[in-house]
C-alpha cells in the first residue's frame, strides 16, 4: 500500500508551502488530503486503478492527477520542484516539537538553518534568542523537542505497525504450509509506537514458507534470508521479522516472542522453582530435559500454576502477582464496544455529513455515535457558531428520526479558555446531550496554571467529558504539565468522564494513566476523533489502549446500552 507515501509527500508539501508563506487554504487541502488517505481503510492503488480519485472527500483533479503520480512513479515532480525552491530538510525541522513552519521560515531567512543538527547547535550557542518571536525559553523547548525526536527515531505509530503487520499476516495465510501463525512482539502487546514487526508461524516447510514471505509485494529489501528466522524491510521503511517453529514449539514460542522481556524473565524464575526449563521451544523438565507442554500459550502458563495472561497486560506490571491470585482483570472485549462518542462532521473541520458517519457506523454494528464538533473559538478547524449550533442540532434531529434503532447524540468539543471557562456559555452548552471541555491553546502553562485551568471547566456543571487529558501527540508533542492525580480526584468528585482518545497519534490517556484512574472508579469513554469515516476504525486502538491500562466491561460507558448512556450522562 501506497496510503502512507502519498500521505508523507503531502504532509510535507502542506509544510514547504506554509514556510513559503502560501495561502491558508491551499495549505489546508494538502494537510486534509493527506489526513484523509493516512486514514482510508482502502489501497490507494486500487482507488487510483477504479479511476475514483475525485470521489473521496477533499480530492478534485489537480490532487488526484498528484495521487496518480506518485502511485506510479514513487515520487512528484511538483514536490521535487518545491524543495529545490525550499530546502527540503526545513520539512525536517518542521516535525521538531516547538519549531513549526513559521519558526522553520525565519530560521532560514534570517540564519540560513536547514538541518537538525544547524539548529541543535545554534540553540546550544544561544544564538537564537535574539531573534524576534524566539527567545531563551524557545531554545530551550526546541531543544527539548530535538530530544524528543531523537527518542522516537526508528518506531512508528501502532497504527501504521497494525496496518503493516496484518496486511502481511493475510498474504501469509495464503500458503498452506504454514500451520499457525500470529503477529508477535510489542505489536501483539499492542503499544502505542512499534519497533520492528514481528511475525512467528509454525509449519514443517520453513522453505517453501520463507520463499514465499520474500516475494511480497511491499518488500524493498531482503535483509536477512535463514530456515528459521527471515527479515525484509517494507517500502515504507519498515522492518518485519518472520520466525517459524516447528508446531509442538508454537505456543511457547508464541509466549517467548510477545514478551515483553521483564514479563518473561518473571516467568523463567517461576519455571525453575517448580524444576521446569522454559524457552521458545517449549517447558522441559529441567533435569532430564524431557519436552512437557508448548503447543499453545494456555499450556504454558496453566504448567506454571497460572491462568492465561491476556498480550495487553505482559508488562511485568502487576500481572502476574494478580494471576498467582486469580485476580486478573476480565478485559474489555472489542465486540463489547456499541459506539464512539467523539467523532467530527462537516459541521467543523470533518469531511462527511452527520447522516453519512451515523449511516455508516450503524451498517459496522454500533448502536450509537457523538457528533463533537469543535467550539467557536478555533477557527482553524472551523468551530461552529451558536447561530450554526443551532442549525447542527436541528440537523441531528432529522437524522435520528431516519435511523431506527440507532442514536446521534448532540455533543461538543468546548474549548477551555486560558482562565477555565468555556468557549460557549451554559445556555448554549445545556443544549447538547454532553459536553467535551478540550484544551486547544497555551499548552506551555506551567503545573499550577494549567491545573487549575483544567479543574475550573471539569466543575462547570455541563461538562460530562474531558478531552484528550493530557493534549500528548506521540513524537511530536510532549504532555502537558498537569497533576494528573488532581484531575482524576476531580473527575471522580464530578462525575466527569475522562477519554482515551484513540486518533494514533494520540492514545491519551495512556495505559499507565488509566490504570491510575480505575483504582479510583473513574469510568472513561472511548472516542476516536474521528475527522472522517475512514477514522471510525481507529475506535480498536482506544479499545487496546484500555486493555493495556487494566479496564474492564463496566469501566468504558461505550459498552452501555443507549438507555443506560442516557441515565449515565443526565
Amino acid at each position: 500500500m501506497k496510503n502512507r507515501l502519498v500521505a508523507e509527500i503531502f504532509y510535507q508539501i502542506a509544510d514547504l508551502l506554509e514556510i513559503q508563506g502560501d495561502i491558508p487554504f491551499k495549505l489546508r487541502a494538502y494537510r486534509r488530503a493527506a489526513q484523509m488517505i493516512e486514514g482510508l481503510d482502502e489501497d490507494i492503488e486500487n482507488i487510483v486503478r477504479k479511476d475514483k480519485l475525485t470521489s473521496l472527500p477533499g480530492i478534485g483533479e489537480g490532487l488526484a492527477k498528484k495521487i496518480k503520480e506518485i502511485v506510479e512513479t514513487g515520487g512528484l515532480e511538483y514536490f521535487e520542484r518545491l524543495k529545490k525552491e525550499v530546502p527540503g530538510s526545513l520539512a525536517t525541522l518542521v516535525s521538531i516539537p516547538g519549531v513549526g513552519p513559521k519558526k522553520a521560515s525565519v530560521l532560514f531567512k534570517k540564519m540560513g538553518i536547514t538541518t537538525i543538527e544547524q539548529l541543535k547547535k545554534a540553540c546550544e550557542g544561544g544564538k537564537l534568542r535574539d531573534l524576534e518571536g524566539f527567545g531563551e525559553i524557545t531554545e530551550r523547548n526546541i531543544i527539548r523537542g530535538i530530544k524528543m525526536l531523537e527518542k522516537s527515531s526508528g518506531r512508528v505509530l501502532l497504527s501504521i505497525a497494525y496496518e503493516d503487520g496484518n496486511n502481511y499476516l493475510d498474504y501469509l495465510k495464503k500458503i498452506h504450509e504454514i500451520k499457525d501463525i500470529s503477529i508477535a512482539g510489542s505489536l501483539r502487546r499492542m503499544k502505542e509506537t512499534i519497533g520492528d514487526i514481528d511475525i512467528l508461524a509454525s509449519s514443517n516447510k520453513a522453505d517453501k514458507v520463507m520463499a514465499y514471505f520474500v516475494v511480497y509485494p511491499d518488500v524493498k529489501e531482503v535483509l536477512l534470508k535463514g530456515s528459521t528466522k527471515t527479515s525484509v524491510l517494507l517500502d515504507d521503511g519498515i522492518q518485519v521479522d518472520l520466525r517459524i517453529v516447528k508446531p509442538e514449539s508454537y505456543g511457547a514460542a508464541l509466549q517467548y516472542f510477545t514478551g515483553s522481556k521483564e514479563h518473561n524473565v518473571i516467568l523463567r524464575g517461576i519455571a525453575i522453582i517448580k524444576g521446569l526449563k522454559l524457552s521458545e521451544y517449549g517447558v522441559f523438565k529441567k533435569d532430564t530435559e524431557e519436552y512437557v507442554v508448548g503447543k499453545n500459550e494456555k499450556e504454558v502458563y496453566n504448567i506454571l500454576d497460572l491462568p492465561y495472561i491476556e498480550p495487553e497486560l505482559r508488562e511485568n506490571k502487576g500481572e502476574i502477582e494478580a494471576a498467582k491470585t486469580r485476580d486478573l482483570p476480565k478485559l474489555v472485549d472489542y465486540s463489547e464496544i456499541k459506539g464512539d462518542f467523539h467523532v467530527h462532521s462537516n459541521w467543523s473541520d470533518g469531511s462527511d455529513s452527520i447522516e453519512e458517519l451515523a449511516a455508516f457506523s450503524k451498517k459496522q454494528g454500533f448502536s450509537f455515535i457523538g457528533i463533537a464538533d469543535h467550539s467557536q473559538s478555533l477557527k482553524i478547524a472551523f468551530g461552529l457558531s451558536e447561530t450554526n449550533v443551532e442549525k447542527k442540532l436541528k440537523e441531528i434531529i432529522k437524522v435520528n428520526k431516519k435511523l431506527s434503532g440507532f442514536r446521534v447524540f448532540s455533543a461538543t468539543e468546548c474549548d477551555i479558555k486560558t482562565d477555565g471557562s468555556l468557549d460557549y456559555s451554559n445556555k448554549i452548552l445545556k443544549k447538547f446531550d454532553f459536553v467535551y471541555a478540550a484544551v486547544h491553546s497555551r499548552f506551555k502553562m506551567n503545573m499550577k496554571e494549567m491545573t487549575a485551568r483544567i479543574l475550573k471547566a471539569m466543575e462547570n456543571e455541563y461538562v460530562h467529558i474531558l478531552a484528550h487529558p493530557t493534549c500528548r501527540i506521540i513524537g511530536r508533542r510532549e504532555p502537558i504539565e498537569l497533576d494528573i492525580e488532581k484531575v482524576i480526584d476531580t473527575a471522580r468528585d464530578t462525575n466527569t468522564f475522562l477519554e482515551i482518545n484513540s486518533f494514533p497519534d494520540r492514545l491519551d490517556l495512556n495505559d499507565i494513566n488509566i490504570r491510575l484512574a480505575k483504582e479510583k472508579n473513574i469510568t472513561f469513554v472511548i472516542g476516536t476523533d474521528a475527522h472522517s469515516i475512514d477514522h471510525l476504525r481507529y475506535i480498536r486502538f482506544g479499545i487496546a489502549t484500555a486493555r493495556r491500562g487494566w479496564l474492564e466491561k463496566k469501566d468504558v460507558l461505550n459498552t452501555f446500552s443507549v438507555k443506560e448512556i442516557e441515565k449515565k450522562i443526565n
